[in-house]
């Protein structure tokens, strides 16, 4: 029990170090600045930033949310992504163990919190990360081909671009005002990695919420709203993606339609 607990601690402070380099990613993706390289700073005051002030989520807790330099408020984002990158690993490691497929799915939920911070911020999802997403996840669905019976692989590979085909005939139809094409990309990856019946449930999932955001921002917006220009569809499909993953529900009962 105890070696249980230990564990559960590891990977989730093992999260939330990988959450502090998600924000980094997110804030320096296409701006020029180097990822990897060079101290973190201060937005107000340019002050190098201390290594303890670099703890995850405890820093932030300790600086009582304030640059201890110039005391300016740092950012919400920073404690939110480090323990919701924390908790959705050891979600992911509760869900599935020690599987040969832990490590796809780990790499599944940083990306897709690094694009889904970055289309909040920008209204739009960045090729290259949407691209690695879809890459790998088609590898992981490859690999998962060598111990599944011939229908579930035709309809598992068939899955990404049945996803991606309705995204695609609305950004076409629309010229782009409707809804973005990086919402396709993205709904292929979702495809390759959740297979069919889960990867319908985890779109459906999406606009139910997507929905429903919209509305309670209309009622507090006196602006106009359109889908592509105001509301970012693609944290929407990451979280339907993310909670479908983590619960597995069909939510409108595809696998009886298909008979699975």
């Amino acid at each position: 029990m105890h070696l249980d607990f230990f564990l559960y601690l590891f990977i989730f402070v093992f999260g939330t170090i990988v959450g502090s380099f998600l924000n980094v990613v997110a804030l320096r993706y296409n701006t020029g600045l180097p990822i990897a390289r060079g101290r973190s700073q201060c937005f107000s005051c340019g002050k190098n930033l201390e290594w303890y002030e670099l703890i995850p989520v405890l820093s932030f807790i300790f600086l009582r949310g304030r640059c201890s330099e110039c005391k300016s408020a740092i950012s919400w984002q920073y404690p939110s992504i480090e323990f919701i990158t924390g908790a959705l690993f050891l979600a992911a490691f509760i869900r599935i163990g020690f599987s040969e497929y832990l490590l796809y799915y780990l790499c599944f939920i940083a990306l897709l919190i690094v694009i889904s911070i970055y289309d909040i911020r920008h209204k739009i999802i960045p090729n290259d990360l949407v691209y690695l997403f879809s890459g790998l996840a088609l590898l992981m669905c490859l690999h998962m081909w060598m111990y599944a019976d011939a229908e579930h692989v035709l309809l598992d590979l068939s899955a990404g671009p049945i996803l991606a085909l309705p995204f695609a005939l609305l950004w076409l139809i629309s010229q782009g005002r409707w809804i973005g094409l990086g919402d396709a990309k993205l709904a292929l990856g979702i495809g390759f990695m959740l297979g069919l019946v889960h990867g319908i449930s985890a779109i459906v999932l999406a606009f139910w919420m997507g929905a429903a955001w919209s509305i309670v921002a209309l009622l507090l917006s006196k602006k106009r709203l359109t889908m592509k220009s105001e509301i970012p569809f693609g944290p929407f499909l990451v979280i339907g993606t993310l909670i479908i993953f983590l619960f597995g529900w069909d939510v409108i009962g595809i696998s009886s339609l298909l008979g699975l």
